[in-house]
């Protein structure tokens, strides 16, 4: 993922809200998000080429999602960050014992930003600049390819934004609002631009919580909420590279 907005125990209703854009480029294989052969009880996309995923929950309410940080250094790592969210998800680890794990292994991976949850609690651990790990408070945050709520204009806006939406929300089926706040293509001023090294002209590219250009893009806008009785709603909606709607897949659970 490259921006991730969640409600986390703001609303009495869904104690998680999570609206999260994925930005790939456009030739990576990926499966769209659904329920995981091998482990029915995960439902999330896949990435092909490491088959791990960006995203996804498991219908006991374990969540996980990460995005890559972005300070202009290629890296070479032996291991996909796609690991990171199936290992919680596939495991049984409670989200405090799991960040302290991947704490201790952290330099296997490329610049990265974890986030899980159990429903119970939420975690944050980053690797960059330096390994971080905390517990997340309630409250409403914003993770793009820096650390948690750091100030990037897409974030702070962002989290304004997916604000307004989720204290109203009552329907577990309702996913369109949260749609919008992650189809907005409005790019950034450039004078409230972050710095992380890949140059003005990509910053401002890459300043909009929707992105396309070229080869590279927002493949798809995910909206996730978890209710308080555990029932879970997932909307998935893809892009192909013209930027252009390409489908759309809704999950209930249960049924």
């Amino acid at each position: 993922m490259c921006l991730v907005l969640l409600a986390w125990k703001t609303n009495p209703h869904f104690p998680l809200i999570v609206a999260a854009n994925r930005d790939e480029f456009y030739q990576r294989p990926t499966e769209p998000v659904h329920w995981w052969g091998t482990d029915p009880d995960v439902l999330a996309g896949r990435d092909v080429t490491a088959g791990g995923t960006w995203m996804g929950v498991t219908t006991e309410g374990r969540f996980a999602a990460v995005t890559n940080y972005r300070d202009g250094v290629r890296e070479a790592a032996a291991r996909s960050r796609g690991e990171l969210t199936s290992g919680f998800l596939l495991g049984r680890a409670s989200p405090g014992d799991y960040a302290n794990s991947v704490k201790e292994s952290a330099g296997d991976f490329a610049g990265f930003s974890l986030l899980i949850s159990d429903g119970q609690e939420l975690w944050c651990v980053t690797n960059k600049p330096t390994v971080h790990v905390q517990r997340v408070q309630p409250g409403v945050h914003g993770l793009s390819n820096g650390e948690l709520n750091e100030p990037w204009p897409k974030v702070t806006t962002g989290i304004a934004a997916l604000s307004s939406v989720a204290e109203r929300d009552v329907s577990l089926n309702s996913t369109d609002d949260y749609m919008n706040v992650l189809a907005d293509r409005t790019a950034a001023d450039p004078a409230q631009l972050p710095t992380t090294g890949v140059g003005e002209d990509f910053e401002y590219l890459l300043s909009s919580r929707f992105i396309h250009f070229d080869s590279y893009g927002t493949r798809s806008s995910s909206v996730l909420k978890i209710s308080a009785d555990g029932a879970l709603a997932m909307a998935e909606r893809r892009f192909d590279s013209n930027g252009e709607f390409a489908g759309q897949t809704d999950v209930r659970y249960p049924n």
